[in-house]
């Protein structure tokens, strides 16, 4: 049988309210009686009640982290920056995957509200997701991760992706290539769409004639690049794109795995650039060229202006903070092998936008 508070308090000789100063406020119990309630907990093995104090105190000691797609190394590297701040603040992060689906978004979000959580970091599958207005109308602390808000009512923590966007084409164009294509979706969400901007608007920059092919894919998954590299393949050469810009890593290296299954060379076929600069990246049979985001850094800088609102209230001032991505050229993007590395420094908090 489970030892209970009361069982502490007899076994050590005091009150149960002595028992409880000793949980929660030691330094104004005497060293001794301290001792005595400390070995009496330890000898009967006794474990608090947390959901209990914290159903008395209106709040729980955790915040909620929803992103689209656990299973993404991206959104590890993400909850990692945010655990590493909760952990300073005596918090844990309870993780919810939704998907890439609104309504298990919705049920999640709705679950975290009612365990009371202290604040929600996620990354919205519509970032016009009416839930989230009304929880921040409720007090409730949300912060946008890898998303850039409009709105001056919230936080946000995002990369500019139009830049990667533009960045990663450009590098394409500057190999001399004029037949490009973008493979990513759904189209609906916001960094897909952001990032094909960034290629179209590279694509008008450099007024060479090229042309970009857009392969829309049903989600960001290895599974998703190969079915569009089955596409590619099946092209005649003389029309194939001579290089791929994908919307994330996990889509390019399903592409890669494709095409080489294929007997489609990367580079000397076709050149390839991802998105995000996983750890999987580097480590792929042809090392993969990306646009690197700071993945742990948007989950500690999201988590650190969650905690500031948390303890500051009303007077927490939101910001919209916006990091600058680098691009990262490895041997899928080059034919001459030995060129690696950062063409960018590091990256860094390029913008605070609003207050």
């Amino acid at each position: 049988m489970t030892a209970g508070i009361k069982d502490v308090a007899a076994e050590a000789g005091v009150s149960v309210g002595t028992v409880s100063n000793v949980l929660n406020r030691p330094d104004i119990v005497a060293p001794a009686t301290r001792d005595r309630v400390l070995a009496a907990i330890k000898q009967l093995g006794f474990v608090r009640n947390e959901s209990a104090r914290q159903l008395r105190a209106g709040r729980s000691r955790s915040i909620g982290l929803v992103v689209l797609d656990v299973a993404n190394p991206f959104f590890t590297d993400v909850a990692h920056g945010a655990e590493a701040v909760a952990d300073a603040n005596d918090t844990m992060v309870m993780l919810c995957n939704s998907g890439e689906d609104p309504q298990r978004e919705l049920r999640h979000l709705e679950m975290l509200e009612q365990q009371r959580v202290l604040g929600v970091l996620i990354t919205p599958v519509d970032i016009k997701n009416s839930q989230i207005e009304a929880m921040i109308g409720r007090g409730m602390p949300v912060v946008l991760v890898d998303r850039r808000s409009t709105r001056r009512n919230r936080c946000s923590v995002g990369v500019d992706d139009v830049l990667g966007g533009r960045l990663a084409v450009a590098h394409l164009l500057d190999h001399g290539h004029q037949r490009i294509a973008f493979v990513g979706g759904p189209a609906g969400l916001p960094q897909v769409r952001e990032r094909r901007t960034g290629a179209e608007q590279a694509i008008e920059q450099a007024a060479t004639g090229a042309r970009l092919t857009v392969l829309e894919t049903l989600s960001l998954t290895v599974a998703a690049g190969k079915v569009a590299a089955v596409e590619l393949a099946g092209m005649p050469a003389s029309r194939r794109p001579t290089a791929v810009f994908c919307a994330n890593d996990l889509v390019a290296l399903g592409v890669l795995q494709e095409l080489s299954r294929s007997g489609i060379d990367v580079p000397r076929d076709v050149a390839l650039v991802g998105y995000d600069d996983i750890d999987f990246a580097a480590a792929a049979t042809v090392p993969l060229s990306s646009i690197r985001q700071p993945r742990e850094q948007l989950g500690r800088h999201a988590a650190e202006l969650m905690f500031d609102e948390v303890a500051l209230g009303s007077a927490h001032k939101h910001r919209q903070v916006v990091f600058e991505p680098e691009l990262v050229v490895r041997d899928s993007s080059s034919l001459r092998r030995r060129r690696r590395g950062s063409t960018r420094t590091p990256a860094v908090e390029a913008a605070v936008m609003g207050t």
